[in-house]
């Protein structure tokens, strides 16, 4: 019945659904793929079966034939949302694909930030596919041409449509770094969600789980205590950024030898000024200071440069630094990372890094990626999305949580000022990525063990029903 209702509120919340993706630029690129169709207006008709291209010239990359050498190539499926999920899942993707170089790996994604970051990092080890809608009649076209013997999601991405069809067609669907926040656990309370929610689990095989918190969400909301395993957080076991000959540098940044740097990474609206003020009481007591913001989502630029602007500070986009003819300011000024991809290894340079959706409710991001580096994480108190890295780099010493404003001017002004202290607290936030280390090497196990236990290491998808799912899962 709640399938049933499901679909029926989807479909009257699909002409919403169409014109916000239209309505987004970043969205309109993928949007025939996401309808689960070939090649633009061709794929839409020919979904419907109205029509269908007679030119085969130029076939759906999807479609493509495999190699001769390589004849009907098993397909592992993995989904990851936007550019996070895909940098966590990237080393378990190099890895699958150096123990199974005879299977065909595709990433899908929902975000345009997603496939870059696909394209980028696992150039030549995987294809990119944007999500599809979860319309019955799209996810159903999709997984009959794909026909994966694995599916890999990441995080907690639950699409009722595509894990019942995968279900029903008796491919194993695995949560990878699994979490529930409070938000999303509070929202499963209600009774009809909650009886929803646990028949979507039910046709999981495995769900890997980052800590002890998620696995006691998972099961309280309905998963089978047989197929939950707590694996630990992949992010730990992300390899520090390789600093390529000509890569990022103080001087490609624009800085001066004197230079100070303090890194806010991935904002949001209402952080950002929130750190401009910061700035302007940081600079006053320590006038080489400069402040580099990275917003979360890029096309926000020229909304946050105007804005630094009107406070009355010297700002460049990381675009324009070198460019011929260009002035290339110094003293107290803003430094605006309009570009993808480069915000890690810039905390490199950093003095002190503050970590951003933490001071409005979005969650939080990726506080590993500093504490890679050695260098003091500061973030506000919206960790939901991060809890257990928030929990461990405070209990370690190698992180603080700023409460307010004054707090993280307070905070970021001491340790600018304290260079003993300031390193102390890097080694231990450097300490805490070492020491919890392992969950891709558990979570590589548990897939393993899966792909044994089905027979699908050497093979295509076998149609062996609902029921070996269960059995299997209960080996775990």
């Amino acid at each position: 019945m709640w399938h049933l209702l499901y679909n029926v509120l989807l479909l009257i919340a699909s002409p919403i659904i169409l014109v916000i993706l239209l309505a987004k630029q970043r969205c309109r690129r993928g949007l025939p793929q996401r309808l689960g169709c070939e090649t633009g207006l061709f794929g839409l008709f020919s979904l419907f079966g109205l029509f269908r291209s007679s030119d085969r010239s130029q076939p759906d990359k999807l479609n493509k034939p495999n190699e001769p050498n390589k004849p009907n190539r098993p397909v592992i499926w993995v989904h990851a949302v936007s550019l996070g999920e895909v940098v966590a899942v990237t080393p378990l993707v190099k890895e699958l694909h150096r123990r199974h170089p005879n299977h065909r790996f595709i990433v899908s994604t929902v975000t345009e930030t997603g496939r870059e970051a696909v394209e980028q990092r696992l150039a030549g080890l995987a294809e990119h596919l944007y999500a599809p809608l979860d319309f019955p009649w799209v996810v159903s076209r999709l997984v009959t041409r794909l026909r994966p013997v694995l599916y890999l999601f990441i995080e907690t991405e639950l699409w009722p449509n595509l894990l019942r069809n995968l279900h029903r067609q008796g491919v194993p669907a695995v949560m990878v770094n699994g979490r529930l926040s409070s938000r999303s656990f509070a929202r499963q309370q209600w009774a009809p969600v909650r009886s929803f929610y646990r028949t979507m689990l039910q046709t999981l095989s495995l769900c890997l789980m980052q800590s002890d918190r998620d696995v006691d969400r998972i099961i309280a909301l309905g998963a089978e205590v047989s197929r939950v395993k707590r694996t630990g957080n992949i992010k730990f076991d992300q390899p520090t950024p390789v600093v390529a000959g000509g890569g990022m540098t103080r001087s490609s940044l624009g800085l001066q030898a004197t230079d100070q740097l303090f890194v806010a990474g991935s904002t949001h609206p209402g952080e950002e000024e929130t750190l401009v003020e910061c700035y302007l009481a940081l600079v006053a007591q320590c006038p080489t200071a400069v402040l580099l913001l990275a917003p979360r989502h890029i096309e926000r630029v020229e909304s946050v440069e105007a804005m630094i602007r009107a406070r009355g500070l010297a700002v460049q986009r990381r675009s324009a630094i070198g460019q011929a003819g260009a002035l290339q300011p110094t003293g107290p000024r803003v430094l605006l990372l309009d570009s993808r991809g480069e915000l890690p290894v810039i905390y490199r340079e950093a003095v002190v890094a503050f970590v951003g959706g933490t001071l409005v409710p979005i969650g939080g991001h990726n506080l590993l990626e500093p504490a890679q580096w050695a260098k003091p994480v500061l973030f506000g108190p919206h960790t939901d999305h991060c809890a257990e890295i928030a929990d461990l780099l405070i209990q370690a010493g190698g992180g603080h949580r700023v409460s307010h404003a004054e707090d993280l001017t307070r905070q970021v002004i001491a340790l600018f000022s304290d260079d003993e202290e300031r390193e102390r607290v890097g080694r231990l936030a450097r300490q805490v990525v070492e020491q919890n280390q392992g969950a891709l090497q558990q979570t590589l196990e548990a897939i393993e063990k899966l792909l044994t236990r089905r027979g699908l290491k050497a093979e295509g998808l076998k149609a062996e029903g609902s029921e070996s799912l269960k059995a299997d899962a209960a080996r775990f």
